[in-house]
């Protein structure tokens, strides 16, 4: 009889594709947690239980922080900003170098569909630490912020008005645009959903100096003639759920002549920037990202 792995025995080359698909599914709440482990059973075999399966797809939050939260280069703190159109008062992370004497480039850090988790605040510690004031909304404040898990997360989020939510990240636009240590240039960065919200930003945002979506829903064609900022857009080959949109996408805005540039990143999965579960693509990852700041160095500064 096969002995059961465990979460750390597990090799993410063994994982068949169909599972991460599956998570993807759940993660994105077209399954609930009841068909995702029975349809998850069927590839529990050959020593995998599907409580080690369960466990290894699920985010590794404390092993995985790479800027903390007490960086000693860093003012990193939560402010509260007025979304009047959205929640409110809403929570974000506002983080920027220590010590700073000049005016920074402002960047929106845009959550997944989860809320503001340890993952996106990391990141938005990583964007100030490379030269940037970042601020991370929580748009789950109204309902009570983050709650600790993504899963309860997720669930949250689903109950939040999407136009409202919409709100609360081009109200954080214009508080970073406006604060004291900020040049006037602001982008936005985001992830899974944030990345749809990156798109809407910057169709909804004149002025808006640029836009990264990593893996985010496009807009309607229609909408295309509104954007204004300098597009930085990164797919994954794999997540032809989202993938898919991305050549009609490129030909409206080849048609109405958008300055962007776009990268799709070989065999790996949606959520590859994530590095807190095996979805991680080091090499994609860590090429993303570079091309990332770069990018708003290049319109920021």
């Amino acid at each position: 009889m096969n002995k059961p792995l465990a979460m750390g025995q597990i090799n993410k080359e063994d994982i068949k594709q169909e599972v991460f698909d599956l998570y993807d599914d759940y993660a994105h709440n077209r399954l609930d947690r009841r068909a995702f482990v029975q349809k998850l059973s069927l590839y529990a075999v050959g020593g995998l239980t599907v409580p080690a399966l369960m466990s290894f797809l699920m985010p590794d939050y404390p092993g995985n922080v790479e800027i903390k939260a007490d960086d000693p280069n860093l003012k990193s703190e939560y402010i509260k900003y007025d979304s009047p159109k959205g929640g409110g008062s809403i929570k974000g992370l506002l983080s920027e170098p220590k010590d700073n004497k000049t005016k920074l480039g402002g960047i929106v850090v845009v959550h997944e569909n989860r809320g503001l988790n340890p993952y996106i605040e990391d990141v938005a510690r990583r964007a100030a630490l490379a030269g940037f004031i970042t601020l991370a909304p929580d748009a789950l404040t109204p309902l009570g912020g983050y709650p600790g898990n993504d899963d309860a997360g997720r669930e949250m989020q689903s109950k939040r008005d999407p136009k409202e939510m919409q709100e609360d990240f081009i109200a954080a636009y214009y508080y970073l645009k406006n604060h004291k240590d900020c040049n006037g240039k602001v982008g936005v960065v985001g992830f899974c959903f944030g990345g749809g919200i990156a798109n809407m930003m910057a169709v909804r945002i004149p002025d808006l100096a640029a836009a990264v979506p990593f893996y985010g829903s496009q807009p309607a064609a229609e909408d295309v003639p509104k954007i204004n900022a300098p597009l930085l857009l990164h797919y994954a080959s794999l997540d032809t759920r989202i993938t898919g949109g991305w050549p009609a996408y490129e030909a409206a805005l080849k048609a109405n002549g958008k300055k962007y540039q776009a990268y799709i990143y070989d065999n790996v999965n949606h959520g590859f920037h994530n590095n807190t579960t095996p979805r991680y693509d080091k090499a994609a990852a860590d090429l993303a990202w570079g091309r990332t700041i770069d990018f708003f160095k290049e319109y920021l500064k």
